[in-house]
C-alpha cells in the first residue's frame, strides 16, 4: 500500500487513541476506552511501519506533516473548532514538505 494511503490511515488510527486516552483523563471518560485506545495505537504503529522508506526517520518525518493536517481535521470534525487560516497555511506548509521528503531523488 502507498504512502499516500498509510499516512492518513495511520494519522486517524493515532489521533483516535490519543483523543481516547484524552477523554478518559482529562474528560472522565470510562478506563474501559482505554482498550480501543491502545489498539488503535497499536494499529498506527503497524501502519507506519508499513511504508516503504529507506530509513524510518524519513517515513516518520513526512508523516509528521500528514499528522498536523489530519489534527486539524480531527479538530474541527470531530471537537467542532474549525481551523482558522493561520492552521490551514501551517498545515499546507507541513503537507508541502512531507511531499518533498517522499519524493526528492535519493543519491545511493
Amino acid at each position: 500500500m502507498p504512502a499516500v494511503l498509510i499516512y492518513p490511515l495511520a494519522a486517524l488510527a493515532e489521533i483516535a487513541g490519543c483523543f481516547i486516552i484524552w477523554a478518559w483523563w482529562r474528560g472522565g471518560a470510562s478506563a474501559l476506552w482505554l482498550l480501543p485506545g491502545v489498539a488503535s495505537l497499536a494499529l498506527f504503529g503497524w501502519l507506519l511501519a508499513q511504508v516503504e522508506a529507506g530509513f524510518a526517520g524519513r517515513a516518520f518525518a513526512a508523516y509528521g506533516g500528514v499528522y498536523i493536517a489530519a489534527s486539524l481535521l480531527w479538530m474541527w470534525t470531530a471537537e467542532g473548532q474549525r481551523p482558522d487560516g493561520w492552521d490551514v497555511a501551517g498545515a499546507a506548509l507541513c503537507l508541502i514538505g512531507a511531499a518533498v521528503i517522499l519524493t526528492a531523488p535519493r543519491v545511493a
